[in-house]
């Protein structure tokens, strides 16, 4: 059984890794109109208070923004190779996939709690929320089409 699309081509990625390419970039706009940064910051102020070897940054905003635009115009950049179904990408993809669907969780935990950790309260829902259904469904796509075009690449090396 061949898992081809009906045109003949190869089975890809590439439209899994542009929609979460996109719903990444909705929740940055979401995370910079919600005011998502200050929360964050304060967030980790706490837990390198709890913890001393806690790694993350704190960020100024226009810093934060402009790494996020940079980072998100990489990942809009190899969309041509995961319509090649590059396998040097598919570790990446998974990454990119990973990260969102945590990332979408913490998002809505957040809104359910009303916090991140004890000291840092905010209005619900959390910054970040609206567009955690994005992540979530374009997280999930990818990885089912990650699954299936690796079986297609398989067959077709078996064939």
């Amino acid at each position: 059984m061949s898992l081809a699309h009906d045109s003949g081509k190869p089975a890809n990625f590439g439209v899994a890794w542009f929609l979460l390419c996109l719903a990444f970039c909705a929740h940055v706009a979401d995370e910079a109109l919600t005011g998502f940064l200050p929360v964050y910051n304060a967030t980790v102020l706490a837990m390198r208070t709890e913890y001393k070897w806690f790694p993350m940054p704190t960020f100024e905003f226009r810093e934060w923004l402009i790494g996020l635009i940079f980072a998100n115009a990489v990942l809009l950049l190899l969309t041509p190779f995961a319509f090649q179904n590059a396998r040097w990408l598919r570790p990446l993809a998974y990454f990119h996939a990973g990260v969102h669907l945590l990332n979408g969780m913490g998002h809505t935990l957040g809104t359910i709690f009303g916090q991140t950790v004890s000291t840092v309260h905010f209005a619900r829902p959390a910054p970040g929320f609206y567009s955690s259904p994005l992540l979530f469904a374009a997280s999930i796509y990818l990885l089912l089409r990650l699954r299936t075009t690796r079986q297609s690449r398989s067959e077709a090396a078996g064939s």
